[in-house]
């Protein structure tokens, strides 16, 4: 599925440092950023319409800052914050939640960490409370620990049964090998088979202080009301943040990766290493990204599904880091059309590289993003999910018509620079399905 970026220049909100008096918001007066003594970034953005507000930690940690025999501690520690703290049980928490129709997840990235509630917003003090507490204060209790790890376990299991879910994770280890990127989020069955609550522990205690974290809420609310709620729970002294191990160099990525598997259909990734995630090709990548995997007229679709019946679903992905990227297309097809299917993906892509886009396509896509970008933001939710990620991993929360406006000057002209520089990198191919390790060696490069 095409992936559209949002975030950039300039901050939605003035960003305030402590004090509440005399606040100043830049340009949008419902978006507002406070940094607190401790280092933590609060965000917030005030929906008028809605009765709902959604709360979220976003801490700045993920897969990637972990060890070789830590692979796995991001999301076992995610598993585990939800199970309770010195105050709340984890069915106390479950029935807090449930008894006010709310909503409560988490999720683990290679490069962040998300903890989220949505209730209503008269229960937003419920909300503040059971956040800022396992935030703080996990129990990371050796049996929730043993527990949980019975679950990750057979969430590796599931993924392991899943080839879309395993042809993507050989792509990312051939694309980033031998670097924490190329690894997976939930780490292997060994290593979190001899994790220990101890090592939990030491992980949490390593990257979870609060000048890693940015508190974004939206919804009914009041920022003055969010950052006092914050104050007031969220108590130091404060451990000083370790720096990530993020700086390692990456390798030049493997050509050709097969896993084999006795798999119905077979399933496959073809792509090239790609920009950053703010990087200014990004808006450009966006747009080429939408005419060749990004909807019902997309070429890919177009070629692959209408023309010639290769596949039911196929897409392209823009995937961003914050010191790398890839661009890529997939598809699941029977095992004797994956050449086929192979020679269309790198049709289409010699096409899109030397010869770049048309008017039409640029007009499709500049209206398929602005509609992705404005449906995406229609509940608080959503809003939340903007400012958290935009706040911790850009700095700053760009305004939403300016996103709009930057992905609109993107031309023709700039669409063809950069299929011409992207789009002829060494390719990566992926394949899991019925074949043998060198079944496509040369279709390599």
């Amino acid at each position: 599925m095409a992936m559209t970026a949002v975030g950039g220049r300039g901050v939605g909100g003035a960003e305030l440092t402590g004090s509440l008096d005399a606040i100043s918001l830049a340009r949008d007066d419902s978006v507002a950023i406070t940094t607190l003594d401790s280092g933590m970034r609060v965000v917030t953005e005030k929906m008028a319409e809605v009765r709902s507000v959604a709360l979220g930690f976003w801490v700045g940690v993920g897969s990637r800052d972990e060890g070789p025999e830590q692979s796995g501690a991001s999301h076992f520690l995610e598993h585990l914050l939800f199970k309770g703290t010195a105050t709340w049980g984890a069915r106390e928490i479950a029935e807090a939640i449930d008894g006010v129709g709310g909503e409560m997840n988490a999720f683990t990235t290679k490069e962040y960490t998300v903890f989220y509630l949505r209730l209503l917003d008269e229960h937003l003090d419920l909300g503040l409370d059971i956040l800022c507490d396992i935030m703080q204060h996990p129990a990371l209790r050796p049996e929730d620990v043993d527990a949980e790890r019975q679950v990750i376990l057979e969430e590796i299991l599931m993924h392991a049964d899943e080839p879309a879910d395993m042809v993507a994770e050989r792509f990312a280890a051939a694309m980033f090998p031998g670097h924490p990127l190329g690894r997976e989020v939930a780490g292997t069955k060994e290593i979190v088979e001899q994790m220990g609550s101890d090592d939990i522990r030491e992980f949490f205690e390593r990257h979870y202080v609060p000048a890693s974290m940015v508190f974004a809420a939206a919804g009914a609310l009041e920022h003055e009301r969010i950052v006092a709620g914050i104050n007031s729970r969220f108590q130091g002294p404060w451990r000083s943040s370790t720096p990530t191990l993020r700086s390692g160099p990456l390798s030049s990525p493997v050509a050709v990766s097969v896993l084999e598997r006795p798999t119905e259909q077979a399933h496959v990734v073809l792509g090239m290493p790609s920009c950053a995630r703010v990087h200014e090709d990004r808006w450009a990548l966006s747009i080429l990204n939408h005419v060749l995997g990004g909807g019902m007229s997309s070429r890919l679709f177009q070629e692959v599904r209408e023309r010639r019946g290769l596949a039911y679903s196929v897409w392209s992905d823009r995937t961003a880091f914050s010191d790398a990227g890839t661009f890529s297309v997939s598809a699941g097809t029977a095992p004797r059309n994956v050449k086929e299917l192979l020679k269309v993906f790198t049709a289409e892509l010699d096409r899109m590289r030397d010869g770049g886009i048309t008017e039409r396509e640029l007009e499709v896509a500049h209206g398929k993003s602005r509609a992705e970008t404005v449906m995406a933001l229609e509940d608080s939710g959503a809003r939340m999910s903007r400012l958290g990620s935009s706040l911790l991993l850009e700095g700053e929360v760009r305004e939403v018509e300016d996103i709009l406006a930057t992905l609109e000057a993107v031309s023709v002209d700039d669409t063809s620079r950069i299929a011409a520089e992207y789009l002829g990198l060494a390719r990566t191919l992926a394949v899991v399905g019925p074949f043998e390790a060198d079944a496509f060696e040369d279709l390599a490069g």
